[in-house]
């Protein structure tokens, strides 16, 4: 079972008990009602899906219920790190000696 770490509860805990919320630092517009149809469907629709890193919003649903975002492997599946909601992207994230991104 994968585990992952809320950096709310400061703890791991079963993936069972967190759902994903999609991905992470996306820029909203402060003026929607506004946007063209084209990037309106861009904005809602329309996400990356890399091979690899990616930044996403998780919710520990069945613990402190709060939003948080977390750096994940899409390769291995491996989270590689954590952080509170509202802190920003990391701009280093965590290397083990022989230069793969660590867990």
């Amino acid at each position: 079972m994968l585990l992952i770490r809320c950096p709310y509860c400061e703890e791991e805990r079963p993936e069972l008990e967190f759902r994903n919320a999609g991905e992470a630092h996306i820029a909203r517009s402060a003026n929607m009602a506004g946007e063209s149809d084209d990037d309106f469907e861009k904005f809602f629709f329309i996400r990356s899906n890399p091979k690899g890193i990616i930044y996403e919003r998780w919710r520990h649903m069945h613990g402190c219920a709060r939003f948080f975002n977390a750096v994940r492997d899409t390769v291995t599946d491996k989270f590689v790190m954590t952080y509170k909601a509202g802190e920003p992207k990391p701009s280093k994230l965590p290397i083990v000696s022989n230069g793969v991104v660590a867990k």
